[in-house]
């Protein structure tokens, strides 16, 4: 394993040819620790020596072994590098990436987060917003009226936003509403029974599952 250390500021100056341990080659597995103390540890999937801005493929934060966590490292602020095993050959060519697909998920995430800036401006309560996401993750077509939800033009939930105030035609909607705000509460009323680490952790899983 070969060890290169870094005095602070150091990267960011050398903009000479890259030397031995300065250069990091796609598929190298490194370890880096951070002016902060925080060790990061993952493979390589980008280097650029002239910004020193190296891209790490780490095991995923939530601990789900199918998925991973891509990190954007800035080496002048890393004290040390470690390079555990050092990748030579050529890389294999990179998958094709779905454009359309990638712009449509960037639309729809900035649609959810104006949507949640628009019902905290509108003093729309806690409940009332953790209701929305939990209905938005089943019902794409959801949106705010002032405080009230509307689903599917169809349902208007308004608060206190229990099950009684979801109003509506008589139907598969309005029941398949009640039923989404119905269990929401009931989790909402479990999670306040665990003990607060276990409610956390619960919650992490939730969050992740549904990212």
């Amino acid at each position: 394993m070969f060890t290169q250390s870094w005095r602070s500021g150091f990267l960011a100056e050398k903009m000479a040819a890259p030397g031995p341990g300065e250069y990091f080659n796609v598929g190298s597995h490194v370890s880096c620790l951070t002016c902060l103390g925080q060790r990061l540890q993952g493979e390589v999937l980008a280097f650029d020596y002239q910004s020193k801005m190296l891209t790490l493929k780490c095991p995923a934060a939530s601990g789900k072994p199918n998925l991973h966590d891509v990190v954007l490292i800035n080496l002048a602020y890393v004290s040390e590098v470690d390079i555990i095993t050092d990748r030579t050959e050529t890389p294999p060519p990179l998958a094709s990436l779905n454009v359309n697909k990638l712009a449509t998920r960037a639309r729809m995430e900035k649609e959810d987060k104006l949507s949640q800036a628009y019902a905290i401006s509108a003093g729309v309560s806690v409940d009332g917003q953790q209701l929305f996401l939990t209905i938005h993750k089943t019902i794409k077509d959801c949106r705010w009226q002032e405080k009230n939800i509307i689903v599917m033009d169809d349902v208007v939930v308004s608060p206190p936003y229990q099950v009684d105030n979801c109003k509506g035609k008589e139907g598969s909607a309005l029941s398949h509403v009640r039923k989404i705000v119905e269990k929401h509460f009931r989790d909402v009323e479990s999670q306040k029974s665990l003990p607060r680490p276990q409610a956390q952790q619960t919650q992490k899983d939730a969050s992740t599952l549904s990212s």
